[in-house]
């Protein structure tokens, strides 16, 4: 046990110190005893590059990617209040039905999709996140994308417009930059 503690705390200072040297250079678990069930830790170290943060996993890539797939196979659709189908949908339909296609489940509205997952800064946004937007008069979210491309500061994102149907627009565009408020991520 003592011995086990050790190596976590020796882990810790060695990372927190900024060391040069890789001190793990796969993913190690750890297994704590004494407490019953016995429990794992997993301690993962990652090779130093100019980000911080570690690569994100490879499930949520190729999940995030089923996931645009499916939602852009939607491009062209017209625009239905409350549809989900090829017939029509609006914005909370095409990304509650892209994701549930994929056995991930989201509230059906755009307000209520903002409170899933964790809020992120637009500049940690990646493949497979949600832009939320407030495009009406009242003080409430009532707007979803999904973000499908990322190039620069050009952040790509597929949705259901009243006027257009679903399409894929640019954050850069004034009315969207304007009506923007979180991003989320719930892979």
């Amino acid at each position: 046990m003592r011995r086990t503690y050790f190596t976590i705390c020796l882990l810790l200072s060695l990372c927190a110190c900024k060391s040069k040297k890789t001190v793990l250079e796969t993913p190690r678990s750890v297994t704590i005893e004494g407490a019953s069930p016995n429990r794992t830790i997993n301690v993962e170290a990652w090779p130093d590059s100019e980000s911080t943060d570690p690569p994100p996993p490879a499930k949520s890539n190729a999940r995030a990617k089923k996931i645009i797939e499916t939602a852009i196979s939607y491009n062209g659709t017209k625009y239905k209040y409350g549809g989900t189908t090829r017939k029509g949908m609006d914005c909370s339909g095409l990304v509650y039905t892209s994701f549930q296609e994929h056995d991930i489940a989201l509230q059906r509205a755009s307000y209520m999709m903002a409170t899933q997952g964790e809020k992120i800064k637009l500049k940690e946004v990646r493949k497979g996140d949600l832009l939320f937007f407030k495009t009406g008069r009242k003080n409430r979210i009532n707007h979803v994308g999904l973000v499908v491309d990322i190039k620069g500061q050009d952040i790509r994102f597929i949705h259901s417009t009243t006027s257009r149907g679903v399409l894929i627009s640019s954050l850069k565009e004034g009315y969207w930059d304007h009506a923007f408020i979180e991003a989320r991520r719930v892979l």
